[in-house]
């Protein structure tokens, strides 16, 4: 379903399903009774404006009847965010597909308080590419190359690659060294998302993930602690779960406030970030027959200067 009102500042319209009976007059009404607690002016100056649209592309005013239309679209009311201090590297760019390096603390797309300070929004904005959207996501904490498409003509077959696991995807993460612990190995298990939080974990019956543990190197990080450079290989793509499969090894990833234990929420640390890098991407490109392979150049902070 196409919205009728173009992205604007980077940001797309969002849409709201209206009911199809209720006790609402007009479809102001409903969205008063239901979003007026967080900004009942700035809704009636919409409906004012005409800044509410339908479907068609025909203006909702305060008198439209709440059941003429099923949806209606608006562009929300962005509060001003503190800018997040990284930045975005352009890997490369063409007509179809633009692969970037995505710095750690940066959301893939806009949510909760994150909406301008997304690198969806800030290349949108950036490249002036209204119709650019992410092809797969990375962790907001998670460093690395990140692909979007372009051109809404070819979007489905880039996409396709992703559905059909035609992508070979490549991490480095620094954790603590087990000697015990026999590598490389295989992990594989089920792995299910908490309702309430975005948490997951492991649970008993049918694997649903897969990921390639291979330890590269080690260093002494100066306190008598062993680190090791671990190169992770996922064959399936679940939320966490190379975070999950680290921890669940005993092996959890440096600075990870999410697994093994749950830190209490804090301001983002700069200077601590998640130590886990989307290394590479390789993949045969849907459209020239080529195979082509993007590679970050970021290094883990907790790695020794090259």
């Amino acid at each position: 379903m196409k919205s009728p009102l173009p992205v604007r500042n980077g940001v797309n319209a969002t849409r709201l399903r209206l009911p199809a009976e209720g006790p609402w007059l007009t479809a102001m009404d409903y969205v008063l009774e239901r979003f007026g607690h967080v900004d009942a002016a700035g809704i009636v100056n919409r409906f004012a404006r005409g800044e509410v649209r339908a479907l068609t592309g025909s203006v909702v005013t305060e008198h439209t009847p709440l059941a003429e239309h099923s949806f209606i679209w608006y562009y929300r009311e962005v509060p001003p965010e503190v800018r997040i201090p990284v930045e975005l590297e352009v890997l490369h760019q063409d007509h179809d597909l633009v692969v970037v390096d995505k710095p750690h603390f940066l959301p893939t797309t806009p949510g909760g308080r994150y909406v301008a300070e997304s690198a969806l929004v800030r290349l949108r904005n950036l490249l002036e590419l209204p119709e650019l959207v992410p092809i797969h996501r990375l962790d907001r904490m998670t460093a690395g190359v990140l692909l979007f498409s372009a051109n809404p003509a070819t979007r489905g077959k880039y996409q396709l690659l992703f559905e059909k696991r035609a992508v070979q995807k490549q991490y480095e993460a620094v954790a603590e060294v087990r000697p015990e612990l026999e590598l490389p190995r295989t992990v594989t298990s089920r792995m299910v998302k908490s309702r309430t939080y975005l948490l997951a974990r492991e649970v008993q019956g049918d694997p649903n993930t897969q990921t390639r543990v291979e330890l590269l190197d080690t260093h002494d990080d100066g306190t008598g602690r062993r680190l090791g450079r671990y190169k992770l290989e996922p064959h399936t793509g679940k939320t966490h779960q190379l975070r999950v499969h680290m921890a669940g090894l005993g092996i959890g990833i440096l600075n990870d406030l999410f697994y093994p234990e749950l830190h209490p929420e804090t301001a983002d640390d700069y200077s601590k970030p998640l130590q886990l890098l989307a290394r590479s991407i390789a993949f045969t490109d849907p459209l020239t027959g080529r195979d082509v392979e993007y590679r970050s150049r970021r290094q883990l902070s907790a790695l020794p200067a090259a």
